[in-house]
């Protein structure tokens, strides 16, 4: 099953168990980036890593049996989904104490992790469904519009338009008198034609907001297109793909691909441009672990900005949940921290708990210069 939408997250978090714990294991799979052999070893590292967490659990047999059948069943699973998954996430939730068992193949990469818990921990599921764009893309000629939603590599017809306008003439008639009349018909009912597409795109985007959009077009209708797009619109309009309204699914896809592909580049290099030149004046921006996850702690943090892959050890306040690299004792409140294998994980669930943004930025990148990790500021104390 795809994740496409909150309801769905919402639906898989009412599940608990009130004797077995739930297994949530997530995989980044995006065969872009990684060999089928590399996603293969990591998720073999995450199963026997699994299996020695759940082997040290204080925990009944009855328990751990559970949690083994869930790993064996993942197992399996997954490696029969892997063959023919075309998503770049795939997430699994299993508690074979009571028979539960869920699957999602996700629009954007997850972190590797796997979770004992219990219930399914969903918190990265609402995060994929946000770096999984929304993209509407219209397909217009002088004639025809057409409408399609693109997302995770699948299209779905939106709607489309029709409209009788007149072909171009030849000039002709006394001095160009008949041309120059029967130009200003056909260039009225044109008008009337890019118009009705122009609301109707507004009208689409109430009814299925969207993130984006591509405009599809022969390049003298461009500017009167984006003249007449209602400026909510307008301001979702994120480039211009060479296709025409009678293009097939697949080349849609293809291509909005690849401006989603160049817009997410150039809106990283954006981010990293401001984030460096925030670094360098010594203004709105920290970088390193430590300072980064201080400015989690204090609420500063407004844009967290983390090397995709990056993990490290750390404590966690059991009692007001601040973050900390090797504090034995938070420096808050006083009280025994605990160790946690990953606080990036942490960092990232607590960054999303305040409404803070997360960035992943794919490696090698600039931010490698300065520890993999940063945030931009909402204020400096």
């Amino acid at each position: 099953m795809k994740l496409e939408h909150l309801s769905q997250v919402e639906e898989l978090a009412k599940f608990r168990s009130p004797r077995f714990l739930t297994t949530s294991l997530y995989l980044d799979c995006d065969k872009g980036r990684l060999s089928k052999k590399e996603i293969a070893l990591a998720l073999k590292n995450l199963l026997n890593r699994g299996r020695e967490r759940a082997a040290a659990l204080d925990l009944s047999k009855e328990q751990k049996e559970s949690l083994a059948s869930d790993l064996e069943l993942m197992a399996d699973r997954a490696a029969g989904r892997l063959a023919g998954l075309s998503h770049p996430g795939l997430a699994l939730f299993s508690c074979r104490g009571e028979n539960f068992w869920k699957e999602f193949a996700l629009g954007a990469s997850p972190r590797n992790r796997l979770v004992f818990d219990r219930n399914p921990y969903v918190k990265p599921l609402s995060f994929v469904l946000d770096e999984s764009l929304r993209v509407c893309v219209l397909l217009v000629d002088r004639r025809e519009a057409r409408w399609l939603a693109v997302r995770s590599g699948e299209a779905c017809a939106l709607d489309s338009l029709s409209s009788d306008v007149p072909s171009k003439i030849k000039p002709g008639g006394f001095q160009g008198t008949d041309s120059k009349r029967i130009e200003r018909h056909v260039e009225a009912h044109l008008l009337d034609h890019l118009k009705k597409a122009a609301q109707r795109t507004f009208d689409l985007f109430k009814a299925h907001p969207f993130d984006v959009l591509f405009l599809g077009c022969a390049d003298e209708l461009r500017p009167e297109v984006e003249g007449l797009l209602h400026p909510y619109v307008k301001n979702k309009l994120r480039g211009t793909l060479k296709l025409k309204p009678g293009t097939g699914p697949d080349k849609v896809i293809h291509a909005a691909a690849e401006m989603e592909k160049q817009f997410k580049a150039e809106e990283e290099g954006r981010l990293l441009d401001l984030f460096i030149s925030e670094l360098e004046k010594g203004g709105l921006a920290v970088s390193g672990l430590r300072d980064t996850l201080r400015s989690l702690n204090s609420g500063e943090a407004l844009t967290l900005l983390v090397s995709r892959g990056l993990s490290a050890p750390g404590c966690l306040c059991p009692r007001c949940g601040l973050l900390w690299l090797e504090e034995k004792e938070c420096p808050a409140c006083r009280k025994p921290t605990v160790t946690v294998l990953d606080i990036l994980d942490e960092a990232v669930e607590a960054a999303l708990d305040k409404k803070t943004g997360v960035r992943h930025i794919n490696p090698p990148s600039r931010l490698d210069h300065y520890g993999q990790i940063g945030a931009l500021l909402r204020y400096k104390t």
